[in-house]
């Protein structure tokens, strides 16, 4: 398993860490497999979406919020009851194919670290699991 750091810049946010996922791929030197990536946080997500308009993200992000709202009147001391919310609506880890020594993804997809309680500094793992 590796992992590598997600330095995030604002309270909610989409950040694409494709190429940190494949640079672990192709680093292991698998060629067929499947890609595990999991984030170890309680108000952070993973997803798969469209990347090649920046709109996508902040539109998610804006609807999420309209749905969990920061503020409404939650029990949870820290303030952040929206943030595990939308952790666990969108999920801690993804799957994708590895085929060739590359990951597998549709014309428009990336992976996004999806943070809900920044600014901070997250993990992100990642575990190959080869099938050859």
């Amino acid at each position: 398993m590796k992992q590598f750091i997600v330095k995030t810049n604002s309270r909610f946010e989409m950040k694409d860490i494709t190429n940190q996922v494949k640079s672990v791929v192709c680093e292991s030197n698998v060629k067929n497999g499947v890609c595990y990536v999991f984030v170890p946080h309680t108000t952070a997500a993973v997803t798969i979406n469209e990347n090649a308009d920046p709109d996508v993200p902040r539109d998610i992000i804006m609807e999420l919020d309209k749905v969990i709202p920061l503020h409404d009147n939650y029990s949870h001391m820290e303030g952040n009851s929206a943030a595990h919310i939308k952790s666990s609506l969108i999920g801690t880890s993804e799957m994708v194919f590895i085929e060739n020594g590359d990951i597998v993804l549709g014309t428009w997809q990336s992976l996004f670290f999806c943070e809900f309680d920044g600014p901070r500094t997250r993990k992100v793992y990642v575990k190959l699991v080869p099938t050859e």
